[in-house]
């Protein structure tokens, strides 16, 4: 039922998710598998299955989003991982800011709607995976910045942004 693309995007996340976590300093709350009682509250967290989690994030997250449509595998990993971490939304967000950075011209909504899908596909998927990485590295030094409480987050956030990366190595132009 779920693609290649899919499943290695799921298995980066449960890598950087694990288990139950109820951590009171979390503004996500009580979570699972990345899967929290903030975005699900109607949902028994702790009793949440492997498989639960996979069929929410299939659906409300890599169809809902897209991200199947990303033709740079890496991208759409790493996009969803992301995403799983910070929201979908705002993740989206991050992908059409690093698409203006590199000269393309998107709405910045977080939504990937055929205007976005068309230009992440445009261009080389590995610069703008690098571009995209950045700013989410922005987002999460400006958390720790706004509150230092977050400080004990901000390795295993830098961690988790760059864990996985399927980058091209550069070669010095002639």
């Amino acid at each position: 039922m779920y693609s290649k693309k899919f499943e290695k995007a799921f298995a980066l996340v449960l890598k950087h998710e694990g288990g139950y976590v109820n951590d009171p300093n979390d503004p996500g709350g009580e979570t699972k598998y990345g899967i929290s009682k903030r975005a699900y509250p109607d949902l028994d967290i702790k009793n949440l299955t492997e498989e639960d989690a996979k069929r929410i994030y299939y659906n409300d997250y890599w169809i809902k989003n897209r991200y199947e449509e990303i033709e740079y595998e890496p991208l759409a990993v790493k996009l969803f991982d992301i995403a799983v971490n910070v929201g979908p939304r705002r993740a989206n967000m991050f992908l059409q800011s690093a698409l203006n950075t590199i000269g393309k011209n998107v709405v910045v909504d977080g939504v990937i709607g055929p205007k976005t899908l068309e230009a992440v596909n445009s261009v080389s998927g590995d610069y703008l995976l690098r571009v995209f990485v950045i700013e989410a590295g922005y987002y999460y030094l400006g958390l720790v910045y706004r509150n230092l409480d977050f400080r004990k987050y901000l390795y295993g956030w830098l961690f988790r942004l760059f864990d996985g990366l399927e980058l091209k190595t550069w070669e010095k132009r002639k």
